[in-house]
């Protein structure tokens, strides 16, 4: 199982939505025109088909306060943020070290995503990297951790976080 998390309103659900458009094609084609999505409350769950089939579950930015409920069984955790919202950068950087210190989550992989690279005000990854510390996190993390700009609106970036899914999840464990 992966875990799909991070603040309302980063992205979440149209990245779910662009992964499987993705996976169940040749992963080349024309992801087309973003479909309309509306905020998550409560959990989506979505198979997406890579050499194996990977569950992710997407939880809602506003349950927050019950994400711990969901750790059980979890392989992988994708952290979304949103590059273009620095009055929300601080917030999610709370959450992300509330999760990385999570022990249920001591063995998971995490592939924090910094989406909407595709406008013209977001931050580069290494302005959010010093912003939030992220050298300091990744140096006293216990989980193996990956970073990755994204754009789920234009599909920048997808193809990485696919192979990440695959090679994370390509052995049982």
């Amino acid at each position: 199982m992966c875990l799909l998390l991070g603040a309302t309103g980063v992205g979440k659900t149209l990245l779910v939505k662009r992964l499987q458009k993705l996976s169940s094609g040749d992963g080349k084609g024309d992801l087309g025109d973003a479909p309309p999505t509306r905020p998550t409350v409560g959990t989506n769950l979505t198979d997406i088909v890579l050499q194996r089939k990977v569950t992710i579950r997407e939880l809602g930015g506003c349950m927050g306060p019950i994400w711990s409920s969901y750790f059980g069984n979890c392989h992988s955790l994708l952290f979304m943020m949103d590059a273009a919202n620095p009055t929300q950068l601080s917030a999610s950087c709370v959450q992300l070290l509330g999760l990385l210190s999570a022990e249920q989550l001591a063995e998971a992989s995490v592939l924090i995503l910094f989406n909407k690279i595709d406008l013209p005000c977001y931050m580069t990854v290494e302005e959010m990297k010093s912003l939030i510390r992220l050298p300091d996190i990744i140096a006293c993390a216990k989980q193996n951790i990956t970073i990755a700009e994204i754009s789920a609106q234009k599909g920048t970036g997808l193809s990485e976080v696919l192979r990440w899914l695959r090679d994370t999840h390509r052995a049982d464990r």
